[in-house]
C-alpha cells in the first residue's frame, strides 16, 4: 500500500501537522471567528515554528474566549497581564496585548464591509488563488497582494499582520492553494 503524498513540509511523523495540513490548511474559509483564530494565530507564530503554536492551540482558545472577536476585544489590561502567566500560550506581551487590539479592527472592519470575510475574500476577487508549485522552494514567503492587505491591515491599526504572516494566514485559510502539484490534497 503506498503512502499518501503531502506537501514537503508536513512531518511524516507528526499527527498534528497532518491533521492540519489536511483537514484545515488550504481550504476556503468563510467564518469570521475562524478567521479572526488564524489572524491570531498567525501573528503569535511570528519567529516561531507552526509546530510551537499547534501544540498551545487549545490554549489560545480558552485563553481568548474562543475567539470571540467581541469578548476579546473587551477584554481588559489585568485580564490580559495574567494571561502573560500562562503558560499554555505563548507570553510575549506584544503578542498578547496585540489580540485585543486586533479585534477592535477586526470590528470596524465588519462594521464597514457587513463582515471580515467580505472584506478580506475581495482581494482575491472571491476565489482562490491557485498556484502550481511542484517544489516547496517554490513557494513565496509572501506576495504582492498580501504585501497590499498587509500595509491596509496595519493602516488600519492591526499588529503582527506583516506581509510573511499575512501570507501564511491565506495560505492557512484558503485564499491561495499552495499545496504543491503533488499533494492529494491538490485536487
Amino acid at each position: 500500500m503506498s503512502e499518501v503524498k503531502r506537501c514537503a513540509w508536513v512531518p511524516r511523523n507528526n499527527q498534528e501537522y497532518i491533521k492540519y495540513h489536511d483537514e484545515e490548511w488550504g481550504i476556503s474559509v468563510h467564518d469570521d471567528r475562524k478567521h479572526f483564530e488564524m489572524l491570531v494565530l498567525e501573528g503569535a507564530q511570528a519567529g516561531l515554528s507552526w509546530e510551537t503554536i499547534l501544540k498551545k492551540r487549545e490554549g489560545y482558545r480558552e485563553a481568548f474566549c474562543n475567539f470571540d472577536v467581541k469578548k476579546c476585544s473587551q477584554m481588559s489590561d489585568s485580564e490580559l497581564e495574567k494571561l502573560l502567566l500562562d503558560p499554555k500560550i505563548i507570553r510575549n506581551r506584544q503578542k498578547v496585548f496585540s489580540v485585543r487590539k486586533n479585534a477592535l479592527t477586526f470590528i470596524e472592519i465588519q462594521k464597514e464591509f457587513g463582515s471580515f470575510d467580505n472584506y478580506i475574500w475581495q482581494y482575491v476577487e472571491g476565489k482562490p488563488l491557485i498556484n502550481n508549485f511542484s517544489d516547496i522552494n517554490q513557494v513565496p514567503a509572501k506576495t504582492d497582494i498580501s504585501d497590499k492587505i498587509a500595509k491596509d491591515l496595519k493602516k488600519r491599526g492591526m499588529s503582527f499582520v506583516g506581509s510573511t504572516i499575512i501570507y501564511s494566514y491565506m495560505q492557512a485559510c484558503g485564499l491561495v492553494n499552495d499545496h504543491t502539484i503533488d499533494c492529494f490534497k491538490r485536487k
